[in-house]
């Protein structure tokens, strides 16, 4: 049935398609972290990311120096742990630090305005330190005041003046992977200001446009459901103008303002599960990273095993959530990191290979896969290859493929 009359309706649709391209262009081929680690501002010095790096590594050869040892205290099965033992270990020895957040916000607190920018200033010097001597991590950069009151939107734009004016003077550029976190946002018209806030800085500081990217943090009840009834986290998107790199889930702010008590304040709540479907649905084919929250049982003293415990479960519930990215607040917090994002890895890599085999080879297995699925297969394997959970070799020899075979396959 072609004919002018059809040709006319269905030419309607390609304003659907513009919209469609530039609202959900897909994927970014960029690499995503397996974490976030926050360290407050006045912590902060020239060996944190060493220091991160040797703290994990030492208590994990003291309390998991071998794979039973790390059996024994995550409930792992011999084989599993035998080899994902030393994938964690190289990985500590190697750079377990895939991004860092200087914190200016609650884990820094308010020590008044001569201390904080003394604070912004040489913390943006250890960052040019750390350039010069090639030891920063992938990604970093630092976390904002949020801009809930006068006061505190004041001095979240100071300090990031501040900081920023030291870096470019100390190291001449803004570096690569460097990423801002705006937290407690509950109205999009904080998006938009801090937008334009971030433009005026550029035009002052001679960057490029849009050289200031930012991850808003999914803190507030009414970052998921504004306050007329929509989801707002389309519209965050939107306000941020291409500017938006992710969204991170902030676990204790967002129970407390559901009204849960501090006994049932934790990652794995409902209440938690339902924001993080919310983001799910609004950054699905835009190209903005999901990272989910922390945990505050941190693995130390009489508690470490209590503590790794805690960890590896909710960093496996994650992945299984499909956030590939959390929290860490604790070097000792890398051990079980890469040992949950490592084991869950392994425990589906066989099948996945056969799966992504059979599709490439249009072979007819016992799985019909969708290329959807297919791009997820490939992609796995991909995360697997840039955070050390396999490598080349072994991706090749289970899946038969190359890895420029299986990176292309992640992007379609």
């Amino acid at each position: 049935m072609e004919s002018a009359e059809v040709r006319q309706r269905l030419a309607r649709l390609s304003a659907v398609d513009e919209h469609v391209a530039a609202v959900y262009p897909g994927a970014r081929d960029v690499r995503q972290p397996v974490h976030t680690c926050y360290v407050p501002a006045g912590k902060v010095d020239a060996g944190t990311v060493r220091g991160w790096a040797a703290d994990a590594l030492e208590v994990f050869d003291r309390h998991a120096a071998t794979a039973d040892a790390l059996a024994g205290i995550l409930g792992l099965d011999a084989e599993l742990a035998a080899a994902v033992h030393p994938r964690v270990r190289a990985k500590l020895q190697d750079a377990p630090v895939e991004d860092l957040r200087i914190d200016f916000e609650d884990g820094y607190g308010r020590p008044g305005d001569e201390t904080e920018d003394a604070d912004a200033e040489r913390t943006a010097g250890i960052i040019a330190e750390w350039l010069r001597d090639g030891t920063e991590p992938a990604n970093f950069g630092l976390r904002v005041k949020s801009f809930d009151t006068p006061e505190l939107r004041a001095r979240s734009v100071r300090t990031l003046d501040v900081f920023l004016t030291a870096l470019l003077e100390q190291w001449g550029s803004l570096p690569d992977g460097f990423l801002l976190t705006f937290p407690k946002v509950v109205d999009v018209r904080q998006v938009e200001v801090f937008v334009e806030v971030l433009e005026l800085l550029e035009q002052q500081l001679g960057l490029r446009e849009r050289a200031l990217r930012f991850e808003i943090q999914v803190e507030t009840t009414q970052s998921i459901v504004d306050s007329d009834g929509r989801f707002a986290l389309p519209r965050f998107i939107r306000a941020g103008a291409g500017r938006v790199t992710g969204l991170h889930f902030g676990t204790y702010d967002y129970t407390a303002g559901c009204g849960l008590t501090a006994a049932h304040q934790h990652l794995a709540h409902r209440a938690c599960d339902f924001a993080r479907h919310a983001m799910q649905v609004s950054a699905a084919g835009t190209g903005v990273f999901l990272s989910d929250g922390s945990t505050n049982i941190l693995p130390v003293g009489d508690q470490l095993e209590l503590g790794w415990r805690t960890h590896y479960s909710l960093v496996r519930r994650s992945l299984e959530h499909g956030f590939h990215q959390s929290w860490d607040l604790h070097p000792a917090q890398l051990v079980t990191r890469y040992a949950a994002v490592f084991a869950a890895f392994r425990e589906t890599a066989p099948a996945e290979a056969k799966r992504l085999s059979d599709y490439v080879s249009a072979s007819g297995g016992a799985v019909a896969d969708e290329p959807a699925t297919a791009r997820a297969l490939a992609a796995s394997f991909v995360r697997a290859l840039d955070n050390g959970g396999t490598d080349a070799e072994e991706a090749q020899r289970m899946t038969g493929l190359s890895e420029a075979e299986i990176r292309k396959l992640g992007r379609l």
